[in-house]
């Protein structure tokens, strides 16, 4: 045999030796490796890398923002409505209303003249606002203007049951004031209060009240917050106050105005009307009213009087000193005990001078109950001094 027969003998031996196969597997599993590495790359280089600090950083993820082309964006993961995109108005009613309650006010208005003397005519007036539950015992937060000078107070709770209440404690100049339920009911929910530093305008507000009285309990209307910090002069002070556009009306006064998490951030409290008017209500920032929360839980402190501010203009007008003027004193009170006498001015209390009733109040809620204060009077073109023991 030549040697070139022989030579394609072996070569022919070599293609069909069962080694020969292994060799080609081991060509196969290679060839695969490296078609899944490299599909595996790709992907990483399409959908991993876009999405990393380090590429976002670079030119050519720029670039593709300006023309139009943009880097694949991930899945989010779900995120719950309440803690993101907010409840419905449907979910905040549900949710709010339940902590809303009436406050209906009964009043006798007598007509005297400003030292109080009556010419036996009067007549008794209902009041009605809004209040929001604060606690499990009971307490609710409403404006002071809408128990100011009642006689008696109920709440009507959203079940439409009806309980006496009383009179914890007020702020005057804020125009806030806290009540009790004195009967033991259950109190059907507890509102849930916001941080009114984080409200921006534009946001969504839902607010609930009782619009022109007790028909109308509960009504929900909705809006937005115009304005935050706007200032507006009520009486003599001037407050920092939620501007929003959702209806308050006469009723609404003490009701919530709630964020888009059915959390209040404030208290509905005024409006602005009149003809070619709309839209523009007030609410009290809700961390306004927590920062006097603490004072408004502890009961106020009793004195017993009716009074009024005599200013430098009656001063001179009935030629009397300037102080506080008792137009009338409760039997078997404080002021009573002590000696104060109707037509008596009170010109220092606890040892300062004062002038006004607020200034009165002031000083009496640095007080305890059982505190004894000396209070100096002008009576009869003299001078007296008395010494009053403050209870609840």
């Amino acid at each position: 045999m030549s040697i070139l027969s022989r030579f394609k003998n072996k070569l022919s031996q070599k293609h069909t030796h069962p080694k020969g196969k292994k060799f080609f597997s081991y060509i196969a599993v290679i060839v695969i490796s490296s078609l899944i590495g490299g599909f595996l790359s790709i992907a990483a280089f399409l959908y991993v890398v876009p999405n990393t600090d380090f590429f976002k950083n670079t030119p050519l993820y720029e670039s593709m923002n300006s023309t139009g082309t943009r880097a694949p964006q991930t899945q989010a993961s779900p995120v719950s409505t309440s803690n993101k995109n907010g409840l419905t108005i449907a979910q905040i009613a549900k949710k709010v209303s339940p902590t809303v309650v009436g406050v209906s006010t009964k009043s006798i208005s007598e007509y005297s003249d400003i030292f109080g003397f009556s010419d036996d005519q009067s007549s008794e007036d209902d009041g009605m606002g809004s209040g929001i539950i604060i606690n499990s015992d009971g307490y609710i937060l409403t404006n002071y203007h809408v128990i100011q000078g009642a006689q008696s107070i109920s709440v009507i709770l959203s079940n439409k049951k009806t309980v006496p209440a009383k009179v914890v404690n007020y702020d005057q100049n804020q125009d806030l004031a806290v009540i009790k339920v004195t009967s033991k009911t259950q109190m059907p929910a507890v509102a849930e209060l916001g941080n009114s530093d984080n409200v921006q305008v534009g946001d969504s507000v839902v607010a609930i009240g009782n619009p022109l009285g007790k028909e109308l309990l509960g009504s929900v209307t909705s809006g937005i917050i115009s304005a935050t910090k706007r200032e507006v002069t009520v009486g003599n002070t001037t407050q920092n106050f939620l501007q929003t556009d959702a209806a308050i009306n006469p009723g609404n006064s003490g009701g919530a105005l709630v964020n888009s998490l059915g959390q209040v951030i404030g208290i509905n409290s005024a409006k602005v009307g009149g003809n070619g008017v709309e839209g523009i209500g007030f609410a009290i920032p809700i961390n306004t009213v927590a920062s006097k929360l603490n004072g408004l839980l502890k009961p106020i402190l009793k004195i017993g009087i009716a009074c009024i501010d005599i200013d430098s203009s009656l001063s001179k007008q009935y030629n009397i000193p300037q102080g506080v003027y008792v137009k009338q004193v409760e039997p078997s009170s404080p002021a009573e005990k002590s000696g104060l006498k109707e037509g008596d001015i009170i010109q220092k209390f606890d040892g300062k001078s004062i002038k006004t009733v607020e200034e009165i109040n002031q000083i009496k809620s640095t007080h305890n109950s059982g505190d004894t204060v000396a209070i100096v009077v002008y009576r009869n073109g003299n001078t007296k001094t008395l010494q009053l023991t403050l209870t609840e």
